[in-house]
């Protein structure tokens, strides 16, 4: 046996236990799910092969369409805050001359250990029509802006994800503050000799190189926002109607409180392919170029 072969042996036997393994706990579930999506089933009773029904009634359905509405607003609101606020202050926490920088660090990170129920209703009490800190501070300041942030048509879905944005900042930043340290101190005091201005170094040096940092933060903001659910159960249980609902409240509701497995199989088939869909293009579209210093 040459080399070679030793060496495909030998990566076969070491990647073929995690490969399985893998393929049992999540490939074989999304297959199920969409084997199920096919079919006219309450869970409990024998299944009713329906074909592209449950699609078909899936495109018809206006939840759906508030759905593909709301995740799509919700992975917007992440991308902006998470990875444009986590640049910001991750630069910011990299120069050294900022005073106090572990403690802001541990400061930012806390609220990713708190559980989702508890962060949803910390919340609910700010956006508290009657009293609550939003609209106290509007009021505090002479503006006559007073919402209901969580019952409102327009407000609803942002104020939501600005609860899941807020809370998982502390991911993004901890992984682009990670990649701004891992880039050589040499490309900066070139950058310094040459005159270049704060901005302008950042600008051209350290944010070209998180293009990859970035596309790992793109599809998890993404890919989160498109899957969100457990604060809107919280805030809102997908009302009032159906304006905060998402694809994975509308697969709850459809397979736990209606009892259409099929019809909800057919909800979680749909996010997965979404998802897919967004992981292809950040793929194909950002950080093509793997960067090497």
């Amino acid at each position: 046996m040459t080399s070679k072969q030793k060496y495909r042996v030998a990566l076969f036997v070491f990647t073929a236990p995690t490969l399985l393994f893998f393929s049992i706990m999540v490939v074989y579930p999304i297959l199920q799910t969409f084997q199920k999506s096919f079919f006219n089933w309450d869970g409990l009773t024998p299944a009713t092969f329906n074909g592209l029904d449950n699609f078909r009634r899936l495109f018809q359905d206006d939840d759906f369409w508030v759905s593909l509405k709301n995740g799509l607003i919700f992975a917007l609101v992440l991308v902006v805050y998470q990875l444009g606020l986590g640049t910001v202050l991750a630069i910011a926490l990299s120069n050294k001359k900022i005073f106090g920088r572990k403690f802001f660090k541990t400061t930012y990170f806390i609220p990713v250990v708190l559980s989702s129920v508890v962060v949803s209703q910390l919340f609910i009490a700010i956006y508290n029509t009657d009293g609550g800190l939003v609209n106290s501070l509007f009021t505090a300041l002479g503006i006559n802006y007073q919402q209901a942030w969580l019952s409102g048509e327009h407000s609803s879905i942002w104020a939501i994800a600005f609860t899941n944005a807020w809370q998982n900042l502390g991911v993004h930043l901890v992984l682009i503050y990670a990649a701004i340290k891992s880039i050589p101190e040499q490309l900066y005091e070139a950058a310094t000799i040459d005159g270049a201005s704060f901005w302008r170094t950042h600008w051209k040096i350290t944010i070209p190189l998180l293009g990859e940092t970035y596309k790992f933060c793109l599809i998890m903001a993404i890919t989160g926002g498109l899957n969100a659910f457990q604060n809107m159960f919280v805030m809102t249980n997908g009302g009032p109607g159906n304006i905060s609902y998402t694809f994975t409240f509308m697969m709850y509701k459809a397979a736990f409180r209606s009892g259409e497995y099929g019809y909800g199989s057919a909800a979680a088939a749909f996010l997965v392919i979404e998802c897919l869909l967004f992981t292809i293009l950040i793929n194909k579209f950002v950080a093509r170029e793997k960067i090497s210093y």
